[in-house]
């Protein structure tokens, strides 16, 4: 078995002002991570994971071991980065990841994006969600219907770079002819229900880029509450044609997005010395106030992070470090319970953001979210 075809596409949504989910579409390896955390730690998350993957040098494994081995090294990255930055905290990302071998496909799933065969025109979800309303689902505590309208129906279970080990979901399928697989966030999954998708896999099939898109619109028709993702690729005995970059999967970052101008500097008619004396007295002052603006801030400003240990706190100072591993912050209150891997994306999304506030804004917020989690 070959793949005869793939293609991904990612998408903001209409709610989010930044996409915080990554995805790697390169055969045999495929998949999708879907960030969480603010200050922009969702988005480091799931690239780090991403990027990974692609570096990956597993070749004496099997496949079963191999896509353990990638997921759990993802985890290692993401979790060291987050205890040597202060700003990412708490971060963390999903991840769902397809590896095609031969005549099998290994599925490696940690997190609540998810994993789907269309086969026979039939769609079936391969995953299972490592949520919180998933897991009353399968107790049987909530019923499906009730679990699409609950309020805290975002808060997952399970998620790579929130702890030094992550417990990996790994199982193998047999691969035929012309199986379609779909692997995309809950962008998709929380906006379209399965028969519509379903329904879009089988119409579109012929044209994976088409499918992609069309996959993206229905969320985003739906009402866009999430960033989409999704990775598409079939399976088959004849041979694929010559691959071309899918139009899709190409992305810009900021920087490639912003020229860089030249600018050429204007003529002063004034001599150097002239130009020093000028300049050295307003330089002074504006170094002298900026110095006591520095410590007036760090001393009286306050905001929510997570600690090492996954607590939420309250820090004292500036979200940022200096060379040499010098920390503008330091934790002043911590709760004693609460923890960021039980907030809700747009809690972690609101609270994390590292907005500056005094002490007692920033505890009572905490207090907040603790009686908000533990009513």
């Amino acid at each position: 078995m070959s793949v005869l075809a793939s293609s991904a596409c990612t998408d903001t949504g209409r709610r989010r002002r930044r996409n915080e989910d990554a995805f790697v579409c390169e055969q045999p390896l495929f998949a999708v991570a879907d960030g969480m955390g603010g200050a922009q730690a969702g988005e480091v998350a799931s690239r780090l994971a991403a990027e990974s993957l692609r570096e990956r040098e597993h070749g004496e494994l099997s496949a079963l071991e191999q896509t353990v081995e990638l997921i759990r090294e993802a985890n290692r990255r993401v979790y060291a980065y987050s205890t040597e930055n202060a700003s990412a905290r708490g971060m963390g990302t999903t991840m769902t990841v397809a590896l095609v071998d031969g005549g099998r496909v290994t599925i490696g799933h940690v997190g609540d994006s998810r994993a789907y065969l269309l086969r026979d025109e039939q769609l079936t979800q391969l995953t299972q969600d490592h949520s919180l309303v998933a897991e009353l689902v399968r107790s049987g505590r909530l019923s499906p219907e009730d679990a699409e309208s609950h309020p805290r129906r975002s808060v997952i279970t399970r998620a790579l770079g929130t702890d030094s080990e992550v417990e990996v979901d790994v199982f193998s399928l047999q691969v035929q002819d012309r199986d379609l697989y779909l692997l995309c966030s809950d962008g998709l999954t929380t906006m379209v229900a399965d028969t519509e998708i379903e329904r879009i896999l089988a119409s579109a099939r012929a044209d994976l880029d088409d499918t992609a898109k069309k996959l993206i619109a229905a969320a985003n028709h739906a009402g866009g509450e999430d960033n989409i993702t999704v990775v598409l690729f079939e399976l088959g005995d004849s041979e694929p044609e010559p691959a071309e970059e899918s139009e899709n999967a190409k992305t810009l970052t900021e920087i490639d997005a912003v020229p860089v101008l030249k600018l050429e500097p204007k003529r002063d008619s004034r001599t150097p010395r002239s130009r020093r004396v000028m300049l050295l007295t307003p330089a002074l002052v504006f170094f002298l106030a900026l110095v006591g603006l520095g410590v007036y801030t760090v001393a009286t400003a306050h905001f929510l992070g997570a600690k090492p240990d996954g607590h939420v706190a309250v820090y004292q100072g500036l979200p940022y470090e200096l060379p040499g591993g010098i920390h503008l912050y330091r934790p002043v209150h911590a709760s004693s319970h609460l923890y960021a891997a039980q907030l809700t994306a747009n809690e972690r999304r609101r609270f994390f953001n590292h907005d500056l506030q005094s002490y007692g804004d920033a505890t009572r917020e905490l207090s907040k979210l603790e009686g908000d989690v533990y009513p």
